[in-house]
């Protein structure tokens, strides 16, 4: 890949690339963001069952609009805008939706099985069962048809972490999958004069 973003600016002694911190940061911010509508939306959960088939595709068009289109447009979440992080390809350039997607893509996955376990789950749990039972017991009780889908997604969580720590660029997984990178923002314009220097 030509011009692919060099590991260090020479004279820079910090690193252009966040470590695990930052970037665990950033993720508390975006957490911080979705708490008032993760509250919302376990309300109008405990309401009734089918509550939970009716905000699925709202749930889908927020996860695509807060982490494909904002990456998209702003070149990443607020998380990481506030942190002062910057998704970009490996040639500094900024994402297009291909990359936005591809980035997603395994989470994306994730969800559309959640999506269809939930289902699965609601369509065929006691009516009495589940009448009984307040939100907050309500939720364990589904999430036990989960068993599998969360043992995969724990193993996709910890090798996200694994890839993460063990390479100079600090890229994860989605990053090697869409050809992206996180860096810091405040050297972005540094970074582009210097890639076109470097293979």
């Amino acid at each position: 890949m030509a011009n692919i973003i060099p590991l260090k600016i020479e004279g820079l002694k910090e690193n252009i690339y966040p470590g695990f911190w930052l970037r665990l940061l950033a993720n508390l911010f975006d957490l911080l963001i979705h708490l008032p509508l993760f509250i919302f939306l376990k309300y109008i959960n405990s309401l009734n069952k089918y509550c939970y088939l009716y905000v699925i595709i709202p749930n889908l068009i927020i996860f695509v609009w807060y982490y494909m289109y904002l990456p998209k447009r702003f070149g990443g979440t607020p998380g990481k805008l506030i942190i002062g992080l910057k998704i970009v390809k490996m040639d500094s350039s900024q994402i297009r939706w291909k990359q936005a997607f591809l980035r997603q893509s395994v989470d994306l996955f994730f969800w559309v099985v959640n999506a269809a376990i939930l289902m699965v789950a609601i369509l065929t749990v006691d009516n009495e069962i589940f009448g009984n039972k307040n939100w907050l017991q309500n939720n364990p009780y589904l999430k036990s048809v989960f068993t599998i889908h969360l043992i995969l997604s724990n193993v996709w969580v910890w090798s996200e972490l694994i890839v993460l720590l063990f390479n100079k660029r600090k890229r994860a997984i989605h990053d090697y999958i869409a050809g992206t990178v996180i860096i810091k923002s405040k050297y972005i314009d540094k970074i582009r004069e210097m890639s076109k220097n470097f293979v």
